[in-house]
C-alpha cells in the first residue's frame, strides 16, 4: 500500500469516527430529553470504535461500536440507534452484566434481552418506539399469564422450558447488542467488580431521580422502577448478608501487603534468592458455619423456599463468602424439626437446591430451630457458628431468651414489629425477587 493510500484510509477512519461520535451524542440527547432521570447512566458509557462490531456492545466501561455501522443506519432510521443504545445502558443498569453466576450463558442473554426490550416496549417514547410482532407480543402474554416477573432471572427460569428451535427464534426477535465483551468469568466465584459496584450506584441515582420526576406513569416507567426495586432489595440483602462475615486468616498469597520490587531485586542481585517474600495468608471476612432455617408451614410457598436459598448462596458465592472448609446446616421446620441437610462444600449448594422438597405443613413455632441448634453446639458440630439466618412469613411463637449467636428473621410480607425479640435482626424481602 502506497503512503498517499495509507494517509487516505486514516484521514477515512479518523473521519468515520469523528462523525459517529457526534452522532452518539445526538443520540444521548435524543433519549435523554425523552427521559431525563437517565442522565447519569447515559454518561457513564466512553464510546470506543470497534470496526468488528455489527451493533453496539459494552463490558460497563465502554460503549462499544462500528462506525461504519452508525454512519450507514443513521440516515435511514436513527429511532433503531436510539433503541439498541438504550437497550445497551439498560442491561448495565440492571446488573445483567454480572449477575448470570453459573447460568447458562446464551440463555442468560436472551433472558436479559427480552427484559430489557419488555421494559422499553411499554414505554410511550419516541425513543423506543417499534412495531410488536406477533412472536413478541406471544412472549408478553405467556410471561403475564405464567406470573413471570421482570427481573431477567425470573425470564431465564421461563426459557428452560423452550426448545432448542424456539430459542433461536426468541433470540433473533429480542435480539439489541452484543454481549461479547460481558465478563466470562463465573461471576458466583469472584467478588463483586469495581464497575458493577460503580453501576449499583448508577442503578439507586436513577431509581432516586424517576421517584423525584414522578416519571412512573407509563407501563414501562412502571416495569423500569419495579426492575430497579428488586435491584434495590437484592443489594440490601447482599449488605445484610456481611453482617455475619468473620474476620479469618485464610492461606491465601496476599498481593496487596506484598511489595514486589524487594522480591524482583533480590532475585536480580543474588541469582535465586529474593530479599522478601509473599505473605501466605491474609485476614479476610467469611462464612464459615452458618444455619439457614426454612419455615415449611402450610403457610409456605415451596418456590419462594428456593427463591429464597437460590438468592442467598448465590449472593454469599458472588461476594467470595466461603472459607474452603465450611459448614452450613439447612433446616426445615414447622412446630418441630424436620430435616437437617449439611452443606460442606461448596459444591453441594446447586444439588441441595434442585432437588430441594419441603418436608412439613404445620403450625409455626420458631423455639425448636433454636433447641436444636443449642444441640448442636454443645455437641461441638460448628467451629465458629457465624449466625442463623430464618426465613418465614412471620407468623409463630418466638424464643424469649437469645441465643449466643446472630440471628435474623428474613421475612416475606408485612410483619407485626413488636412481636420480633429485639435481639434479633430483622429484614423483609421482596417476593418478586425470589420468584
Amino acid at each position: 500500500m502506497s503512503m498517499r493510500s495509507k494517509i487516505f484510509e486514516a484521514s477515512q477512519t479518523f473521519w468515520e469516527e469523528e462523525m459517529s461520535g457526534k452522532i452518539l451524542a445526538f443520540l444521548r440527547e435524543e433519549i435523554y430529553l425523552e427521559l431525563p432521570f437517565l442522565s447519569i447512566a447515559l454518561s457513564v458509557l466512553a464510546p470506543k470504535a470497534d470496526e468488528r462490531l455489527q451493533t453496539f456492545a459494552t463490558e460497563g466501561e465502554h460503549l462499544y461500536y462500528s462506525p461504519e455501522q452508525i454512519l450507514r443506519v443513521f440516515p435511514k432510521n436513527s429511532r433503531y440507534l436510539d433503541r439498541v443504545y438504550l437497550h445497551t445502558v439498560l442491561h448495565c443498569i440492571f446488573s445483567h452484566l454480572w449477575i448470570g453466576g453459573e447460568r447458562q450463558r446464551d440463555l442468560w442473554g436472551i433472558a436479559c434481552d427480552i427484559a430489557v426490550e419488555r421494559t422499553m416496549d411499554g414505554m410511550n417514547k419516541n425513543c423506543t418506539k417499534r412495531i410488536l410482532t406477533f412472536l413478541r407480543k406471544e412472549i408478553y402474554r405467556e410471561l403475564e399469564q405464567n406470573g413471570v416477573g421482570v427481573s431477567a432471572p425470573q425470564i431465564y427460569r421461563y426459557l428452560q422450558g423452550k426448545d432448542g428451535e424456539q430459542l433461536q427464534q426468541i433470540g433473533r426477535e429480542f435480539f439489541g447488542d452484543d454481549h461479547v465483551f460481558w465478563p466470562k468469568e463465573v461471576q458466583g466465584q469472584a467478588p463483586v467488580s469495581q464497575v458493577q459496584k460503580k453501576w449499583n450506584q448508577v442503578a439507586r441515582q436513577t431509581r432516586m431521580e424517576q421517584k423525584r420526576r414522578g416519571e412512573e406513569n407509563g407501563e414501562g416507567e412502571e416495569v423500569l422502577a419495579r426492575q430497579l426495586k428488586v435491584q434495590k432489595g437484592r443489594r440490601n440483602y447482599r449488605e445484610f448478608l456481611r453482617k455475619f462475615a468473620v474476620l479469618r486468616e485464610e492461606v491465601h498469597c496476599d498481593e496487596d501487603a506484598f511489595d514486589l520490587t524487594f522480591y524482583t531485586y533480590g532475585l536480580h542481585l543474588y541469582g535465586n534468592m529474593p530479599l522478601v517474600e509473599p505473605l501466605e495468608s491474609r485476614e479476610i471476612r467469611k462464612i464459615r458455619d452458618f444455619v439457614v432455617v426454612v419455615d415449611t408451614s402450610y403457610s409456605t410457598n415451596g418456590t419462594l423456599v428456593k427463591g429464597f436459598l437460590r438468592e442467598t448462596f448465590q449472593i454469599l458465592r458472588q461476594e467470595d463468602s466461603f472459607f474452603h472448609r465450611c459448614r452450613i446446616h439447612v433446616i426445615q421446620c414447622d412446630e418441630k424439626v424436620q430435616r437437617d441437610t449439611v452443606i460442606d462444600s461448596e459444591g453441594e449448594l446447586e444439588s441441595l437446591i434442585h432437588d430441594f422438597e419441603i418436608v412439613g405443613g404445620g403450625n409455626t413455632d420458631f423455639r425448636p430451630a433454636f433447641d436444636y441448634v443449642e444441640e448442636l453446639l454443645e455437641r461441638g458440630e460448628f467451629g465458629q457458628l457465624c449466625g442463623l439466618l430464618y426465613f418465614t412469613d412471620g407468623r409463630g411463637i418466638y424464643p424469649k431468651r437469645k441465643p449466643s449467636y446472630k440471628t435474623a428473621f428474613l421475612f416475606l410480607e408485612e410483619y407485626e414489629e413488636e412481636k420480633v425479640p429485639a435481639w434479633a435482626m430483622r429484614m423483609q424481602l421482596e417476593r418478586e425477587e425470589l420468584m
